[in-house]
């Protein structure tokens, strides 16, 4: 067994690779999978090139940081396009949205209802009873409104 493995170290890189990808499935840590896609790559490439067992070591290190390097880069690339996530952030979710005061502000501040829950909001004046207002904005726990 030894011996084919050393005739063809090909088979050695695919197996690993392929060994790797299934114990990440198994597992979906994401750690193997970099590491497999690098040891089917070299597996690959020995191949077509035959390569010495040092040379292969090495491909295999460098091409598993490769893999992450970039997996890194897509994905902090992938981040910035997002917009921010409102999941769990009842607040941020409700920016845009257009309601009418049914009490005057005093000092700047009242409360509104929306659905079921009353909101303390602020906006930049004093504002009588029947404004239609648009949330531009939230501070803690604090709507920021203005006139539509």
């Amino acid at each position: 067994m030894l011996a084919g493995i050393v005739a063809h170290p090909h088979w050695f890189w695919l197996t690993l690779g392929g060994l790797l990808l299934a114990a990440e499935m198994l597992g979906t840590s994401g750690y193997l999978l970099w590491s497999g896609l690098a040891a089917l790559i070299v597996g690959i490439i020995e191949w077509v090139v035959p390569l010495s067992w040092t040379t292969q070591g090495l491909l295999f290190a460098v091409l598993t940081l490769l893999c992450v390097f970039l997996w890194y880069r897509w994905m902090r690339q992938r981040e910035t396009h997002q917009p921010p996530a409102a999941l769990n952030a009842r607040g941020r979710q409700m920016i845009g949205l257009q309601l009418t005061l049914e009490h005057a502000l005093q000092n700047r501040t009242g409360h509104v209802r929306i659905g079921d829950s009353s909101w303390r909001v602020e906006a930049d004046q004093d504002l009588p009873a029947g404004t239609p207002v648009v949330v531009v904005g939230i501070e803690g726990i604090t709507l920021r409104i203005q006139p539509r």
